[in-house]
């Protein structure tokens, strides 16, 4: 049990792990980060990730930077576990180990099966044991047994489609995207269940879809379509319908990334670019009058930008508060001073060697990640464990019941808004947490839309948003008007009962309250509070204003997709958000673990920038080892080839093909006819192929022209070839394997109607968790959160609401009260 202030997180914890998916890998680095033992089990002549590149020389080797940014800290034990002696070892492991995460390919899954590695079977002999599946497309549904891929798992998730030039193809980002993603989505589920362990419970086991954990970033777009709706068109480099006609552009030295939302802040980029007419004009007011006319905004603006460097741009924009993004190359983000005062660079020695990348970014005050570490060689450490008997660190516990989710019992208040902070509030509602979500009927969620008019009050338009009911669902949402003190008393109140409470204010917002962390502390001393801003809240741009948008041009990330010599090219109209989001949840459930542990709380310091910089880690690894970052070359792959995205039979319909080895080279041969290919010595090789990708390439797009991209897909996934349809948001909503899994639930709501929700990435028993309530209507559990957890009366709740400091409709500015009697 912990007892010092300065322990980890998950310290005496042991996490095996097993497998080659990437995701699984990145889970069990951020276990190792905070304290967790993780005995990476990797075959005879070690895990297939040591081979992928980039590679960099050390000790007199060539070392994989994927392998090393995904496994520095670990342990290696090589076991041969696909026989019977490896598969005793596994199991002596496993009767000390309080986790087990499952990284196998689908068809070690099935010979795993027949020698006692079930998940199911391993779950009954070890109740202790917490397991997470990862598996590309889950155990079940009509895509079960396919081959997966990174970039195949966002081109089904509908990742790719609007993405590249308007006439195609479609661009994918570089690999080890659905890394990070599926990874932090193995870790929620798996603190979640740490935390009902140390509350008496047994373990638990999970089911994560690679496919699925991708959507945590297109349900949005998903949320406003039909499955008889048009796909939305893919409006060229960096242009998307919610851009404005903005973007990236190129300086006299560097990038900058523009996103100008309100009018103020078109107001404001338009003086500050000469253009100050553009900021009065109508025809310009709202950012879809902009992005009708997008083409000429990006050509005018694109020469005022050249005329100085990003940075003096960038410095502008900091001081009138804009969404400014510095989009920086791999040589820059990792000097860049903001990044380097906050330690988020850190050190990783291999053969060696140190390199340098960004780390885990969680800022936790009492029990912060490890600054870097070690990559192990294969079985360095078997010597070490094996043969060497251990007991779980957790006490035996009790099963809980079916319908009780591992976060049962956690109260967690909600502050934030928008989308980043909510949708980490979500995850943890759909865990079982009782999430209470505070507006103030002054100043509701601004994602309940912007349109304050008479009218739009009226008709209730601010009940009927899409987006904020997909991100507020399980939640139990009240109303305070925290800049009266009748307010903040109350909140406080809340405070005293709760375990967590998270926000995403501007900076200094909650300090103008009395509500930051030092005074939170004082009503609850074992409080975990977590802020979440685009810098974090120290440094000299902790006061910078961002989107999704800007998150993602400070990441770097535009820089390392599309073509050698072209635009950085953004990968999401808003990125950041979505994956903050996840970086929040798995933020605050580690602090909560030890808060459980140890009965203490902490302050909890959530750069969403920092966020992205994991989707970027293994090139600015790259970039440290070896000066430099390879080309960027569009669709193609620095190992696997053919890689791309082909052109199908219909309306910018397209497929992703990715041959992950020479075996699916072959399989893919003789689906699409072309055994003379498969004949080709110098083919027989990725080396060689990579040489004749053009003529590669015409070949497979003269099969995929003859079919639809489900055609295509299905013929060669059945070949063995992993493959995948680049999806649309209404190709997402009619897609069988979603509809199969029960990955869309339909709730219903008042205001609202039916309408559909996407399930969690994660799955407990085979299905998805069952969405509990609908999103709040604004003030509708005042009553039963006031009066069932604070003890108020009837009495004192009218008094409130005659006060205008409780209320369930919105209030305009001019009926605001600003002064109580």
């Amino acid at each position: 049990m912990l007892k010092k202030e300065d322990d980890v997180s998950l310290g005496d914890i042991r996490v095996v792990e097993i497998g080659s998916i990437p995701a699984a890998a990145y889970c069990g680095r951020l276990m190792a980060d905070f304290g967790a033992e993780v005995i990476k089990i990797e075959p005879p002549g070690g895990d297939r990730m040591r081979g992928e590149p980039p590679l960099f020389d050390a000790g007199g080797e060539r070392h994989s930077g994927f392998f090393a940014y995904l496994n520095y800290g670990k342990k290696s034990v090589v076991l041969d576990y696909a026989g019977r002696d490896g598969t005793a070892r596994i199991h002596e492991l496993l009767t000390g180990a309080d986790v087990l995460i499952n990284g196998l390919e689908q068809d070690e899954h099935a010979h795993l099966a027949h020698l006692g590695l079930d998940r199911h079977e391993l779950r009954k002999k070890y109740p202790q044991l917490i397991i997470a599946d990862v598996e590309w497309f889950g155990e079940s549904g009509p895509y079960a047994g396919f081959r997966g891929s990174d970039a195949v798992c966002r081109a089904i998730g509908g990742l790719v489609k609007l993405i590249g030039p308007a006439e195609g193809p479609p661009l994918a980002a570089p690999d080890y995207q659905s890394a990070v993603v599926g990874g932090l989505a193995t870790y929620i589920p798996v603190m979640a269940a740490l935390v009902s362990r140390f509350s008496g419970d047994e373990g638990r086991e999970f089911e994560v879809s690679l496919f699925e954990a991708n959507i945590n970033s297109t349900e949005l777009q998903v949320s406003y379509a039909t499955p008889d709706s048009q796909a939305e068109p893919r409006l060229g480099i960096n242009s998307f319908n919610s851009s404005g006609g903005l973007g990236i552009f190129p300086c006299r030295e560097g990038y900058i990334g523009i996103t100008a939302n309100t009018a103020v802040q078109w107001r404001d980029l338009c003086a500050l670019v000469g253009r100050p007419h553009y900021g009065t004009n109508p025809e310009f007011m709202f950012g879809s009058d902009r992005g009708a006319k997008r083409q000429k905004l990006q050509a005018e603006f694109a020469e005022i930008f050249k005329q100085r460097t990003a940075m003096e741009w960038f410095e502008d924009g900091l001081k009138l508060k804009l969404p400014f993004g510095l989009v920086p190359s791999m040589e820059e983000l990792l000097k860049l001073k903001v990044f380097r005062d906050r330690d988020t660079i850190v050190p990783i020695q291999a053969g060696g060697r140190t390199v340098e990348a960004p780390g885990t970014p969680f800022h936790l005050t009492k029990t912060p990640p490890a600054h870097g570490g070690s990559v192990p060689s294969a079985g360095q450490h078997s010597a070490e464990i094996l043969g060497k008997s251990r007991s779980s660190v957790i006490k035996s516990g009790k099963r809980a019941s079916d319908s009780q989710r591992p976060l049962h019992g956690v109260r967690i208040i909600d502050l934030s808004m928008g989308w980043a902070g909510p949708l980490a509030g979500r995850h943890l509602a759909d865990l079982g947490a009782d999430v209470i979500k505070v507006e103030a009927c002054q100043y509701p969620d601004w994602w309940r839309g912007l349109d304050k008019a008479p009218n739009a009050i009226q008709d209730v338009l601010y009940e009927k948003t899409v987006r904020f009911n997909l991100l507020q669902r399980g939640k139990r949402g009240i109303t305070l008007d925290l800049t009266r003190p009748q307010g903040v008393e109350l909140l406080k109140g809340l405070v005293k009962t709760a375990d967590a409470l998270l926000e995403n204010n501007s900076s200094g917002v909650l300090r103008k309250l009395g509500l930051e962390y030092d005074r939170l502390v004082e009503v609850n001393p074992s409080i975990v509070m977590m802020s979440m801003s685009a810098y974090g809240s120290t440094g000299a741009w902790s006061d910078l204003r961002a989107y999704g948008s800007t998150l993602e041009q400070a990441s770097g990330l535009p820089t390392l997709a599309g073509y050698d010599g072209g635009l950085p090219v953004q990968t999401h109209p808003a990125g950041g958000d979505p994956i903050g989001g996840l970086n929040g949840c798995s933020a605050l459930l580690t602090a909560l673990l030890h808060r459980k542990r140890t009965g203490q709380g902490q302050f909890v310091d959530l750069s969403l920038v920092e966020c992205m910089l994991p989707h970027v880690a293994v090139s600015a690894l790259e970039q440290s080892a070896n000066g430099k970052v390879a080309p960027r070359r569009g669709n193609r792959h620095p190992q696997h080839a053919p890689h791309g995205v082909y052109r199908c039979r219909g309306n910018d319909a397209w497929l992703l093909v990715a041959a992950t080895d020479n075996a699916m080279w072959q399989s893919l041969c003789k689906a699409i006819g072309r055994d003379d290919l498969a004949r080709d010595a110098q083919l027989a090789h990725a080396a060689g192929r990579r040489q004749r990708e053009d003529e590669i390439d015409r070949a497979l797009e003269q099969w995929t022209n003859g079919r639809t991209p489900k055609e295509a897909m299905m013929a060669l996934q059945q070949a063995g070839v992993s493959a995948g349809a680049v999806q649309s948001s209404p190709d997402l909503l009619k897609d069988p394997h979603l509809h199969a899994r029960g990955f869309w639930q339909f709730i219903d709501r008042e205001y609202l109607g039916r309408h559909y929700q996407a399930s969690a990435p994660f799955r407990e028993g085979g299905k998805p968790y069952p969405i509990l309530r609908a999103a709040p209507t604004l003030g509708q559990y005042n009553e039963e959160v006031l009066k069932g957890v604070l003890g108020l009366t009837d009495a004192d709740l009218k008094k409130l609401t005659d006060d205008n400091i409780i209320g369930t409709k919105p209030i305009l500015p001019e009926k605001r009260k600003v002064k109580v009697a």
